[in-house]
């Protein structure tokens, strides 16, 4: 896209309330461009004008800066330049390098220097008509990611020149659109979405490897979910397995807000993991967005932006994509903040009022599309939500639930008592189940949607009896209610616990969770037919089952031969007690 550019207007500070500056002698600016604050040039965005008054927005540290300080505007909105090289790489919010072994930006600097040269090999020929997203050639990134170079949006005509294969900078001319250069990157407002020929109506299923997820909370590649929880319930690592193990082609992680150590250990992690796809690195196709808990909190607002954008980029040259956001609460306390300091009238717990609007317009960028030039990929969101106390009336979390498709809410007794993942299945839900419910059948699994509601009833009894139990204690309960009750352990203990330390069990293929859970249900229905036979709740309690519980850790990521045979072994011991 060629981002229309007006006369250079300039100005001066007026005043500074933080990361809130009031510029005046702007005449020619409109809203959300980008100005440069200061002698330093520090990057800022307008976000209101009042006259000749314009408020903005500071997206780095201001310390220092003065009323009378000179301000320039160069008429272009927020924009990040995309383009080979994000792939394994860090940036902060706005999109510029923090990689290490790269000095850190000064004040203003807008990129880092960059003299990296790629392998361009066009796929195309001079002398076509070519439209907007049509592919021109590629790049390798890494060792096996397969850049996709595309006409800009907007852009159509002759394809008058292609460059020849062979080494080319990303912001050198590869090719002539009638009088149009075009290069290997390109300028986007990080706020708007990018075009897209359609929406595809067709479902197909986002796996993530964790049991509790793909088993019971399923989505679809293109939608969205929530990871609400308190402090200390495992919200990051949850998503960083997501992030590992999901069968997205890209990941794009939006540290917003979170402890820097926390990224750290992400990025690491990334670098250490083998991508079971290309048997290199996986942060090889990953893209790292931190704007950490001590980095200037504006930048934050607009880091989950970038995130999309560059998601929304992979996603058009035909790639799936997942937009990790830890977390959508740091960003909405930024909103909250800018806010207050612009004497905004507050909403629910000083909250703006368009805090919803806000969360919906970001949500919507998710989605499965037919590119403009024809490729189908998906921008998938999931965004962790950070309450303060664990409220999940509070209204961040609230709104979000509005918006997204799923909700994956972590439960604090849960992770106190070490089940991880801590998903509770009472406040947890997901709107696209019916539609993985007819994928897994015509995939030849139409048992799916029969096991997941027979393990949300089990789970749901084995609740309301924990009640009776703490009265009562579990010998007065009636046998069937006690079979019940262990084999409700019997499925938190052998299927949705998953250990993401264990080689066997950070990762769970589709076949065996599939296996783990037949497993656990297969017992229960003999147990129950026990009963029914009149054999005693006592009897059966005395038969150890732990080689069932550790099933899940015991045998490979995808060996469903050892948990059926763990299942017949379990079995047949069930039946000599007949």
């Amino acid at each position: 896209m060629t981002l229309p550019v007006r006369q250079v207007q300039t100005g001066r500070v007026r005043s500074v309330n933080g990361p809130v500056v009031e510029v005046v002698g702007l005449a020619g600016a409109a809203m959300f461009d980008v100005i440069a604050i200061g002698r330093a040039g520090l990057a800022g965005e307008i976000v209101g004008i009042d006259g000749d008054v314009a408020t903005a927005q500071v997206y780095e540290y201001d310390g220092g800066l003065t009323p009378g300080d000179p301000v320039t505007s160069h008429g272009e909105p927020l924009s990040i330049t995309l383009g080979p090289g994000l792939l394994g790489r860090v940036f902060d919010g706005i999109l510029r390098p923090l990689d290490p072994g790269v000095p850190w930006l000064a004040a203003g600097r807008a990129t880092a220097a960059d003299d990296t040269t790629w392998h361009f090999v066009p796929t195309a020929s001079a002398g076509t008509q070519v439209d907007a997203g049509a592919t021109l050639g590629h790049v390798v990134e890494g060792a096996h990611f397969e850049h996709r170079i595309l006409v800009p949006p907007e852009i159509h005509g002759t394809l008058t020149w292609l460059g020849s294969e062979g080494s080319i900078a990303a912001d050198a001319p590869v090719a002539r659109i009638d009088d149009i250069e075009v290069t290997m990157s390109q300028r986007w407002p990080v706020r708007r979405p990018r075009p897209a020929r359609s929406r595809d109506r067709g479902a197909r299923l986002l796996r993530t490897g964790q049991r509790a997820l793909d088993l019971l909370y399923p989505i679809l590649r293109g939608s969205t979910a929530s990871v609400p929880g308190g402090f200390g319930t495992g919200k990051t690592l949850l998503q960083q397995q997501i992030a590992k193990w999901c069968d997205a082609e890209v990941i794009v992680y939006v540290g917003c807000g979170e402890r820097g150590n926390e990224m750290i250990d992400v990025l690491d992690d990334l670098a250490r993991l083998v991508d079971p796809r290309s048997g290199g690195p996986l942060r090889e196709r990953t893209v790292c967005i931190a704007n950490t808990s001590n980095m200037p909190v504006m930048a934050r607002e607009a880091s989950i932006y970038t995130g999309v954008a560059v998601a929304e980029y992979f996603r058009d040259m035909g790639y799936d994509v997942v937009v990790i956001a830890d977390s959508t609460s740091r960003w909405a306390e930024a909103l909250r903040e800018f806010a207050s300091r612009t004497n905004q009238l507050p909403a629910e717990e000083g909250y703006p009022a368009t805090l919803a609007s806000a969360l919906a317009a970001f949500y919507e960028r998710a989605g499965s599309f037919t590119s403009l030039g024809g490729r189908s990929g998906s921008v998938t969101i999931i965004g962790a939500v950070s309450p303060p106390g664990g409220d999940l009336t509070e209204p961040v979390t609230a709104q979000t639930r509005r918006f997204v498709r799923a909700v994956w809410s972590l439960d604090r007794d849960l992770a106190y008592a070490r089940h991880y993942p801590a998903v509770s299945w009472n406040e947890s839900f997901t709107r696209d189940s019916d539609s993985v419910a007819l994928l897994r059948a015509d995939a030849g699994d139409s048992e799916w949607a029969q096991h997941r509601a027979l393990a949300l009833a089990l789970l749901a009894e084995s609740e309301r009896l924990e009640s009776l139990v703490e009265l009562v204690g579990a010998a007065a309960l009636p046998d069937g209610q006690r079979v019940t009750l262990r084999s409700a352990r019997l499925l938190r203990e052998a299927v949705l616990q998953q250990d993401a330390m264990s080689e066997h069990d950070s990762y769970c293929g589709e076949a065996k969770q599939q296996a783990l859970l037949a497993m656990v249900l297969d017992i229960h229905q003999r147990m129950v037919e026990l009963v029914a036979a009149g054999v005693g709740a006592e009897t059966i309690e005395t038969l150890d089952l732990a080689e069932v519980a550790a099933a899940r850790g015991s045998s490979g990521p995808d060996d469903v031969d050892a948990v059926v045979a763990i299942r017949d072994a379990a079995i047949a011991s069930l039946k000599a007690l007949a």
